[in-house]
């Protein structure tokens, strides 16, 4: 069985594709099992003690109709404690300037209070690396997770996804 899980929700493929890239990064389904959350139930996350978590941020800051009814039915009641969760989002900087990168932000804030430790925070960086006004997903100076803008900047994602990857396989022990 795969070391982590990777669980997420997507709209136009884009977060999907994404997965896809973080999976073969990592050295493929022998080290990272991919599911799309919305074939999922809450006994697939806890098959795993480390977890990665991708999302879009839809419509206005919105979660995705798939990770919103697993948000909304079956998140609450599942326990965290001991679990590793990483968390990558695709958005919208220029676009959605005012919620960039929410959902992961929205899902990184529910795990955390169900126990799951958050790694692979990732800088915000200067306005050279990410422009916009607002996001739930930021803690400080740093996303909770790995923040993707294939719509404006998709000519980084290869390069970050390599980075945040490295940076994982130490957090994650592998």
């Amino acid at each position: 069985m795969a070391k982590i899980g990777l669980f997420y929700g997507t709209q136009t493929g884009k977060t999907e594709s994404a997965a896809e890239e973080i999976q073969k990064e990592f050295g493929g389904d022998d080290v990272v099992a991919i599911k799309d959350i919305a074939d999922s139930v809450p006994s697939d996350l806890d098959s795993y003690d480390c977890l990665i978590i991708g999302s879009p941020t839809w419509n206005v800051g919105d979660l995705v109709d798939s990770w919103d009814s697993f948000y909304n039915d079956e998140l609450g009641s599942m326990n965290f404690s001991g679990k590793k969760v990483a968390y990558f989002g695709t958005g919208d900087q220029f676009g959605y300037a005012d919620n960039f990168q929410d959902a992961i932000g929205m899902l990184e804030e529910k795990i955390s209070s169900l126990g799951g430790q958050t790694v692979g925070y990732w800088p915000r960086g200067t306005e050279d690396d990410y422009d916009f006004n607002e996001s739930k997903a930021l803690r400080g100076d740093k996303f909770v997770g790995l923040a993707l803008d294939d719509d404006n900047q998709e000519e980084k994602s290869e390069e970050r996804i390599k980075a945040w990857v490295a940076q994982l396989k130490g957090e994650f022990g592998v």
